[in-house]
């Protein structure tokens, strides 16, 4: 005679049960998405559509839009003042951008010798790379750069008579590209850190073999910087395309002199909340994002022939 079995528990409540607490798991987490998914649609996804749509239009706030295709795209083409501004932010970002990071590299390699108080000097070489974007040095930068200001003091030492270098069209571009290489502290201190990364035992060894400064440099510390360099490249270059308040505050808001530092975002501004053409203006935009986002897929296809990674 067989002794029956107790109950034992139910399968399928307990398959029902741990799909409750699942779906209860997953609503708390979207709960607590929520504000994010919020902001995602009506400050970035939202506007984001808006200006695509009013890249076909004819727009100004004071009346409606009217579709009018792809003319906002091809009016580019006849629009001097719109090469000026690709011309001058193309030269900006392709001369400042890689002085600033050889200029960093270097700062950095010095601080890595074991300087004291290297917190202080990390603080401040960092500290241009927080005011760099900001009005207040913008208007410090007119100040040095003009007539009367500090960089023809220092000239005058020397007895070299100077000039209003902001003033000047073969010079104002000049002067915002060395305020862009003086904001280098933050790929500096992206720098050090990968440089504190790297094996002393590396260059002892190479010291063991007869290596001197510049071999351990070429074949030790380059390659192995690689990936921040490559980081630090993706970073400044399209902060550097998105440049504005330096050119808007040093030319007055208008690119002078004689359309010099006329940046792209300037020329965007310009058309969108001075002129009102904001279907133009949103045209414009959409050009820059797709230049930034070619660029970008350049170096990131490029970066397998010249970066390398520990376990390659």
């Amino acid at each position: 005679m067989s002794v029956p079995r107790p109950p034992g528990p139910d399968p399928a409540r307990s398959v029902r049960a741990r799909r409750r607490r699942r779906r209860k798991e997953a609503l708390t987490a979207y709960a607590f998405l929520a504000p994010w998914f919020a902001g995602l649609l009506l400050i970035t996804a939202g506007p984001l559509l808006g200006s695509l749509y009013l890249s076909f239009t004819d727009y100004s706030p004071l009346g409606g839009a009217q579709w009018v295709g792809t003319d906002n795209y091809t009016r580019m083409f006849d629009d001097p003042r719109f090469t000026k501004a690709l011309g001058n932010t193309a030269l900006y970002v392709f001369v400042s951008v890689p002085l600033q990071l050889a200029f960093a590299l270097a700062l950095a390699m010095v601080l890595d010798r074991g300087v004291r108080g290297l917190s202080i000097y990390r603080s401040v070489y960092y500290l241009p790379s927080l005011l760099g974007s900001s009005v207040a040095i913008a208007i410090l930068w007119r100040k040095v750069f003009g007539a009367d200001g500090l960089a023809n003091d220092f000239l005058a030492f020397f007895g070299v008579e100077g000039r209003s270098w902001v003033a000047d069209p073969s010079t104002a571009l000049g002067t915002l590209i060395v305020l862009n290489v003086w904001t280098f502290g933050s790929p500096m201190v992206i720098f050090l850190a990968g440089l504190r990364q790297i094996p002393p035992s590396y260059y002892e060894a190479a010291s063991i073999d007869g290596a001197g400064r510049l071999r351990k440099f070429a074949s030790i510390t380059l390659p192995l910087l690689t990936p921040i360099i490559f980081f630090n490249l993706v970073l400044q270059l399209i902060g550097s395309f998105q440049s504005f308040t330096q050119a808007y505050v040093v030319s007055g808001g208008n690119g002078s002199p004689a359309d010099s530092t006329l940046f792209y975002t300037m020329y965007v501004y310009i058309k969108g909340f001075t002129a009102f053409e904001m279907g133009y203006a949103s045209a414009m935009a959409w050009v820059l994002v797709l230049i930034i986002a070619v660029l970008t897929g350049i170096n990131f296809l490029m970066s397998k022939y010249w970066v390398f990674y520990g376990d390659k």
